[in-house]
């Protein structure tokens, strides 16, 4: 008897529950970590750096040990250890935490953060599954809004939605520069498409020496063509400008950043994970305090967050893993071509290519009962770097290979979308907000409650709240038989998020017959592997 025919036996109710449409509801995330230099403990666990230690040589240079850049540029996958570490560090009121953002109290149409939540670790609003930069947090950013998203995969969607900005406004570019040298009056109409995905028409139209642009035609982007995928309505183009505000606004943690600092004054910045962040074009948000000398809160603290472990953070999310696949059954497989057929993908494209990929390595991590000794699920490190000997007798420089990159099982097309009024939120100020970031389906399967406000108990349930400008797909979900609708959500089930630190991988494939077995020995991501020096553990 296969699957479906059980789940049929089962009835509606069972339904729910076998194909992971009944959320298995995680309260925040606490996946904090001590820091065991002043927390030391029979089993060695927890961060093995102490702040002080984490924060090293400051920025510094590619000729500074110890440094940031010197780290990112000679040692990445250190670095990438390191922001993961900061991202669970458990800080303290030694360190700057708190006081809440305007210690609560203010105007909260005009600044959100005074509605968000005091957390002492990156990792409380981001803690699930354990350890992983994931899901969890119960942040309020509007009335109605409360689902913290995972962090998989957030370099890529940076480089993605980044690439699709170029593209679009090289298009108005061109508009504009036919309109300008050809015959006055003459409207040029351009199609903005970027990666299979259209964002509508820009015109232009020369009026004497001046052009015209119209933009009335463009669709699920800002009249300026910068995609900001970053917050569920799309509010910041950058990880780097999210890591600042995140550290400020959630946990009182004030950063020196010089790179948001002057690009939020006009300039152009290209930050250590090379993203460039350009003042003359697009709006960014600058750091709470300009001098490490400043104390902004007033908690007698200066330097809370300094620019390395800015540098680090930025770096370890540039890189962090893109999520996983589970088991990949006949009904799962029937499921994903039934979600394309009835429109699903339309909005929630499955691959996107990054042209231009700047991290230094990827993880594949896939069902595998042969080799996933804890948790059925196997991650494949592969690097994407190319060392360089700069005769300066340091460890070969490690620059990012930047080749293309298929972004496989993402399920987005980065366009904001009106989906009708049971997806609507009311804002502070009275006003509602209609059109959302189509969300990235990738780990949609172990990320419950769902929708952007986490209102919708089951995957089912968010599906048929659909309507607006999903109207059609989701009647045609509703009009679906038993075993069609079935196979669509477990076909969603399959896109997981894990836990990397118990994941087990070619890094660390751990080992069934380990003393303790699976508290010890069960395998993980193991980043120290691929340190200069892997005895030097963070």
């Amino acid at each position: 008897m296969n699957r479906i025919q059980k789940v049929k036996l089962l009835g509606g109710c069972a339904l729910l529950i076998c194909f992971g449409a009944v959320s298995h509801f995680a309260p925040s995330g606490n996946a904090q970590l001590p820091d065991k230099t002043v927390t030391p403990n029979a089993v060695g666990e927890g961060i093995n750096k102490s702040y002080a230690d984490q924060i090293g040589a400051g920025r510094g240079d590619v000729m500074t040990p110890g440094s940031s850049l010197f780290i990112i540029g000679r040692d990445p996958f250190r670095s990438i250890r390191r922001g993961r570490q900061v991202f669970q560090r458990k800080f303290t009121r030694a360190q700057g935490i708190g006081p809440l953002f305007g210690d609560g109290i203010g105007d909260i149409e005009v600044d959100l953060a005074l509605g968000a939540g005091l957390s002492d670790s990156c990792a409380s609003c981001h803690g699930r599954p354990r350890g992983s930069a994931g899901f969890g947090g119960d942040v309020v950013t509007r009335p109605d809004s409360r689902d913290a998203p995972h962090l998989f995969g957030l370099g890529l969607k940076e480089m993605l939605a980044d690439e699709i900005t170029a593209d679009l406004r090289v298009i108005r570019q061109q508009a504009i520069h036919e309109a300008r040298n050809g015959p006055p009056h003459r409207t040029v109409t351009k199609s903005l498409d970027s990666k299979g995905i259209n964002f509508g028409v820009i015109k232009a139209k020369r009026r004497g020496h001046d052009v015209d642009v119209d933009t009335d035609g463009v669709r699920g982007v800002d009249a300026d063509l910068r995609v900001r995928p970053f917050f569920v309505q799309g509010g910041t183009i950058s990880m780097r400008e999210f890591i600042v505000g995140a550290f400020n606004d959630e946990m009182g943690l004030q950063s020196v950043d010089p790179d948001t600092r002057r690009a939020a004054r006009g300039h152009r910045v290209t930050t250590p994970s090379g993203m460039v962040l350009d003042g003359t074009t697009d709006t960014i948000k600058g750091p709470p305090t300009d001098r490490a000398t400043d104390d902004p809160d007033g908690d007698g603290l200066t330097n809370e967050v300094p620019t390395s472990i800015v540098d680090h953070m930025e770096f370890y999310l540039l890189n962090y893993f893109k999520p996983g696949i589970g088991e990949q059954t006949p009904q799962a497989t029937a499921g994903r071509q039934k979600f394309k057929q009835i429109g699903c993908a339309q909005c929630h494209i499955p691959d996107l290519k990054v042209n231009r990929d700047r991290r230094v390595a990827d993880v594949e991590t896939v069902y595998d009962t042969t080799n996933g000794i804890f948790n059925n699920l196997f991650a494949t490190a592969a690097t994407r770097l190319t060392a360089i000997n700069d005769g300066s007798g340091h460890p070969t420089l490690k620059r990012p290979s930047l080749q293309p990159f298929l972004v496989k099982n993402i399920f987005t097309d980065f366009k904001r979308h009106d989906l009708g009024p049971n997806f609507w939120e009311r804002n502070y100020s009275g006003t509602i907000q209609k059109e959302f970031l189509t969300t990235a389906l990738w780990g949609v399967g172990t990320t419950s409650p769902y929708g952007h406000d986490g209102r919708s108990v089951n995957i089912k349930q968010v599906i048929l709240r659909h309507g607006g400008e999903a109207q059609a797909s989701r009647d045609a979900f509703a009009a679906l038989s038993f075993a069609d609708e079935a196979n669509i959500i477990l076909f969603l089930t399959t896109l997981i998020v894990f836990p990397p630190d118990d994941t087990a991988s070619n890094l660390n494939p751990g080992d069934r017959n380990a003393v303790n077995f699976p508290q010890s020995g069960h395998g993980s991501i193991r980043l120290p592997a691929l340190f200069n020096d892997p005895l030097d553990i963070e």
